[in-house]
């Protein structure tokens, strides 16, 4: 009993330090998704070369996506036209850090950590695609860029993209992983016996360890932290968490498969083998420092340890309501249509936050959802069809006449 209860406390204590930073880390992310679209990503990881990976990179170091959900952006991405050595940068540092693992990385595991997470993402980023880029990208023809206009978007629309991607997608996209890594931080912390690792797991046996358990496993930037900071209370070094945190969320069998079977076969081992020298290294070095500045605490003071009790308790209740919410939410594209449109130019969110925002002015429309992946267009309600082209056309886009329309 005494030790089921302890479990229960380490879960209510992790999830109230990560709470605060963690949703602050979600509206950043929000504002960010408003003001930076896939166009601008696009353009700016066309060409190849040095400069473009190193924009891929910096580009993804704080966008809140994991290592799932950047397979479905790098392949539109590598669609519009992105260089296959700037995917390769984009998808190692865009699932290995973000604004929202940036905070909360602070709050359980200090400063020293959340600084050298993205400085981690950065350089394996950087290493992935520069390696990639000198021994076969090299060959690779520019893909022309697809550039379109937008009109302008009503104020009221972008707000509810605000929120709909703050507090509906990006907990759709890490809750789970953050509940769950959470139980296994918790899991480990209670049940087993503190300096069981650093007795029978000492260098280079933590390492591969850390390792071999984050190559296979799923787990999201932010979802990995719990399980990190449990680690390291039972004694894995902190070199070798560093290690867990790079290479849990930038590789996993489904990424894996997908730069294999996408990027190709050299493609895959440059990618596999850049990430674990890069997690080695670096985790030697943040070995190094971390005895260096062990004299200083305040660089591994947990920031959620500095937030008051009541706050957090605030925040963790919210956290978990958005996210239970997220989760059991019914999208608009499972509805069933009265209408779909198929729209060929449609590239972006900001195509599909465009052309929502001109079609639910008609009267009749009760919903309107705009599928990127497929082009098209899925209402329910009862209009004209001649009224809805009419207002495609107006947003800037062309309905496909080729394409059968319902």
């Amino acid at each position: 009993m005494n030790l089921f209860n302890a479990f229960l406390s380490e879960i209510i204590n992790l999830w109230l330090d990560v709470s605060p930073y963690l949703l602050l880390g979600i509206v950043i992310a929000g504002f960010m998704h408003l003001s930076v679209g896939r166009e601008f990503i696009t353009r700016q990881l066309g060409k190849g070369g040095p400069a473009s990976i190193i924009k891929a990179t910096l580009i993804g170091i704080p966008l809140p996506v994991c290592s799932c959900g950047v397979i479905p952006l790098a392949a539109a991405l590598r669609k519009d036209g992105a260089h296959r050595s700037s995917v390769l940068s984009f998808m190692v540092s865009t699932p290995t850090t973000g604004i929202d693992s940036i905070m909360a990385t602070y709050s359980l595991l200090g400063p020293l950590f959340a600084f050298f997470r993205p400085l981690a993402a950065l350089v394996s980023g950087i290493l992935v695609g520069l390696a990639d880029y000198f021994i076969e990208g090299r060959k690779e023809k520019n893909i022309p860029f697809i550039k379109h206009e937008h009109v302008k978007i009503k104020p009221v629309f972008k707000l509810k993209e605000f929120f709909r991607y703050s507090f509906v997608e990006i907990p759709q996209d890490i809750g789970r992983w953050l509940i769950i890594g959470t139980i296994i931080g918790a899991a480990i912390s209670a049940f087993i016996p503190k300096g069981l690792f650093s007795h029978y797991l000492g260098f280079p046996l933590d390492y591969l360890a850390a390792i071999g358990i984050g190559i296979p496993l799923y787990v999201c930037a932010s979802g990995s932290i719990p399980i990190a900071v449990s680690l390291m209370a039972k004694g894995i070094s902190a070199g070798a968490v560093l290690a867990f945190l790079i290479t849990g969320p930038a590789t996993n069998a489904i990424t894996l498969s997908f730069v294999r079977a996408k990027l190709g076969k050299k493609s895959f081992y440059i990618y596999l083998a850049s990430i674990i020298f890069t997690a080695v290294t670096l985790g030697l070095i943040f070995d190094k420092l971390w005895i260096i500045f062990r004299g200083n605490p305040g660089f591994f003071a947990p920031g959620g340890e500095m937030v008051a009790m009541p706050f957090k308790s605030v925040c963790g209740i919210f956290l978990l309501i958005i996210i239970i919410n997220s989760l059991f939410r019914k999208e608009q594209c499972a509805i069933k249509p009265d209408i779909v449109i198929y729209v060929d130019d449609i590239h972006c969110r900001q195509c599909k936050i465009a052309l929502e925002s001109k079609i639910s002015e008609l009267a009749g429309i009760e919903e309107v959802f705009v599928d990127i992946g497929n082009k098209k267009i899925i209402m329910r309600g009862i209009v004209e069809k001649e009224k809805v082209f009419e207002k495609i056309k107006e947003a800037g886009y062309h309905p496909n006449p080729d394409r059968p329309q319902r």
